[in-house]
C-alpha cells in the first residue's frame, strides 16, 4: 500500500459558524485531529476537563486560549503550540471568523514519572 499525501492547510469548505473535527490517525494510546474553527468559542462557563493530555499547535488563524485561574486568554499565532496535561481546565476564547484557523491536536496518555 502507498501511503497518501495531503495537505493539512488544504481549505475546506466549511459552512459559516461550523467546526469541524477530523481525526487524522490513532494508535494504541494517542488521537491525531485536526480541527477546523472559523469564529468558534467556548460557551460562556464552560471549560474542558480532559481525562488525557493534549498537544496542540495552531497552523494557520488566529486563536484565544486561557487556562483556569487566568483572567486573560492568550492569543495564539501559526506556529504556536501548548502541551496541556490531563485535567488542566482550559477554554478557546475566540477564533477567527472570516479565516480558518486550522489546528493539528494529538491527545494522549502520558509516560508516567517512574
Amino acid at each position: 500500500m502507498i501511503p497518501e499525501i495531503f495537505n493539512l492547510l488544504t481549505p475546506f469548505a466549511t459552512p459559516p459558524g461550523e467546526e469541524i473535527f477530523e481525526n487524522l490517525f490513532r494508535g494504541q494510546s494517542f488521537r491525531v485531529e485536526r480541527i477546523v474553527s472559523t469564529g468558534q468559542a467556548t460557551r460562556e462557563g464552560q471549560w474542558y476537563d480532559q481525562q488525557h493530555a493534549e498537544w496542540v499547535v495552531l497552523l494557520s488563524g488566529s486563536a484565544v486560549l486561557r487556562f483556569e485561574g487566568e483572567n486573560e486568554g492568550r492569543t495564539l499565532v501559526p506556529g504556536d503550540a501548548v502541551n496541556i496535561p490531563a485535567k488542566c481546565r482550559h477554554r478557546v476564547d475566540a477564533t477567527l471568523a472570516d479565516q480558518e484557523s486550522v489546528w493539528l491536536a494529538i491527545h494522549y496518555e502520558p509516560v508516567e514519572n517512574g
